[in-house]
This record gives C-alpha cells, structure tokens and sequence, in this order.
C-alpha cells in the first residue's frame, strides 16, 4: 500500500513537471488532484498575460520602448523647435530688412493691413493731384494769329529778330497768397517752354503762391508797370541797356517772377537804382514778408533743378524775380538770330 502511494506520487511529480515544461497554459488547464484525477483548474489566460504585464522584464521592455520614442518624440521636437527659431530669426531678419515686424501674425497682419492702406491712400493721393492736372489748364501752344496781333508793337516790337514760330504760349494754373486758384499765361521761347510747364505745375501743387501772371501786353509792354503789379511774365524784346545785345527777356528765355517782393538793385555812381520802385521796402532780404524768394524757397529749388540761374546770386547787381538760362544758350540763340 505504502508502495502503491510512492508510486502515486511519483507519477504526480512527472506530470506535474511536464505540464510546467512544455508551458500549456491556452484555455482550461487540467491539474492533477490529490486523488490522481484530472480536473478542470481556474482559466489561467487572464492571469498569465496580468503576469506578463506586472513582470519587470515586460514592463521594462515596453518602458524602454516608450521612453525610446519619447526620446525619439523629444529629438525630433526639439530638433523642430530649433530649426523653427532659426526660420524665425531669418525670418525676423529678412522681415526687418523688409521693414515688417513679425512679433506675431496680429501684429503683421495689422502691418500689412496698414501697408495696403497706406498704398491705396497714396494712390488716392496721387490720382487726387493728378486730377487737377488736366491738358484744358496746363498746356503749350504755338502763337495764335489772335494772339500775334495782340503782341505787334508791345512785347513784339517792330525790329524784333526773334522768330513767332520759335515763341510759344503757356497756359498754367497758380495759387495767389489767398489759395485761390487762378488762371496764368506767359510767352517763351520754345527750348524752355516745356520746363516752365513742369515748374508751374509743381508750384501749383505745392500751393505757392504767385500774386499774377498775365501777358506783359496788357502793360502795354511796359516792365516798370508790370513788376509793380507784381506780375510775373516771360518775353519782352528789347535789347541790354546802352548795348545791341538782346537781352534775355527779349530771347524768351528769362523770366521775373512775383517782382514787386523780389526787385533788381544795383548801385550806380553812387546811387541805388531799384526796380520797380515801389520794391524797396523789400531790399532787406532777412525780413519775413510774403512772396519772397531766397535759396530754401520751393521756386528757387525748381527752376535750379531745371538749370537756370537765379540773379539773386549775381555780385554787382541783385535781380530777386530772375530767373534764367546761362550766357551760352544766349550767345548761341543770338548768334542764330543775328
């Protein structure tokens, strides 16, 4: 009896030992009871794989995994946030060389915003100014035969050399000192006829003022009458005093601008001519007083830029209103002419 139990028992072990060997563990697992029977045991499936997921080995296996892609997930994000600061400094640097700040996207859309705005004001601007600007106000033409009768024994004297088809009418628009506008026209020769043009436009668009601009034929021709008008007028032929020569006023290409406020001196044997008289309150050059003329004036600046000469520049003499081209455009034209 003793032997058949020893026997029992050793079967047992056996058993046991193979079922641990070869690992079944799917589904129900027979066991071996204390009588030597099998039965159906506890399903071990669920608690095999709680076992696998508490054995260290598992979770370190699944934790060096996920801290491998957190690595992994943090290079690479790190590895994009620097390349991100970098776009942005070069971004920020080719923005400011551009002049938009890129603080942030509210920031910049508000700056584009304003650019468009600005852009679109500017253009406004521009299309507002030349709206004022037509070919019915500023414009050139040849000398009518009306207006060639008006000129005849005035301004255009009987022995004048100067050729009609070589003069040329302008029509231009101008402030006076209220900001009215006001209707302007002048006779000139035809090489400076379209630089007048663009002068007097400019000026009118920056709100100078010029008192009057009329032909120096509704004076008769008579320069002391117009400048005390304080007309500013072109061509008049006559000739330099006590000379042949014609002067540049008689060429067509000088021209006097608001000369009452801005008068010719010279001091001759002693004595100071002024012209027109009526200007000699306007010799002193430091006073402030309205349509003067001096080197930050905006006339100045335009009819420089267009290359004339100002005779407010001269030594022996002072000429505030004059404007004109250099002696050899003069020598050349009389020379033609002679």
């Amino acid at each position: 009896m003793k032997s058949n139990t020893s026997i029992k028992s050793i079967i047992s072990m056996i058993i046991v030992i193979s079922v641990l060997a070869t690992g079944c563990g799917k589904g129900s697992e027979s066991v071996l009871t204390d009588d030597g029977n099998t039965s159906e045991s506890v399903d071990t499936k669920t608690y095999k794989e709680a076992e696998i997921e508490d054995t260290t080995p598992g979770k370190s296996e699944y934790s060096n995994k996920e801290s491998n892609e957190e690595a992994s997930n943090k290079i690479s994000s790190e590895a994009w946030t620097n390349s991100s600061e970098d776009n942005s400094v070069d971004t920020a640097y080719d923005s400011s060389s551009a002049g938009v700040s890129t603080d942030n996207d509210d920031t910049k859309g508000a700056s584009d915003n304003d650019k468009i705005e600005d852009t679109n004001q500017n253009k406004g601007d521009k299309s507002d100014m030349d709206s004022t600007i037509s070919s019915e106000d500023f414009y050139i033409s040849e000398i009518t035969d009306e207006l060639f009768e008006k000129m005849q024994g005035k301004s255009y004297k009987d022995d004048c050399n100067v050729p009609r088809e070589d003069l040329r009418y302008i029509h231009i628009l101008h402030k006076n000192l209220e900001g009215d506008t006001c209707e302007g026209e002048m006779v000139c020769h035809k090489i400076i006829a379209q630089d007048l043009l663009e002068i007097f436009e400019e000026l009118y668009l920056n709100d100078y003022p010029i008192e009057r601009m009329v032909l120096i034929d509704e004076y008769g021709a008579d320069d002391e009458t117009s400048m005390t008008a304080n007309n500013s007028s072109c061509f008049n032929y006559r000739v330099i005093s006590h000379t042949t020569k014609i002067s540049k006023h008689g060429l067509g290409i000088a021209v006097d601008i608001n000369p009452l406020y801005n008068p010719y001196t010279k001091i001759v044997d002693g004595t100071r001519i002024v012209e027109p008289a009526a200007g000699e309150p306007y010799l002193d050059r430091e006073a402030d007083f309205p349509y003067k003329i001096d080197e930050d004036d905006l006339c100045y600046k335009l009819f420089i830029e267009h290359g004339f000469e100002w005779g407010g520049s001269w030594t022996s003499a002072k000429d505030y209103q004059h404007f004109e081209m250099p002696d050899f455009v003069a020598d050349e034209l009389r020379a033609t002419y002679n």
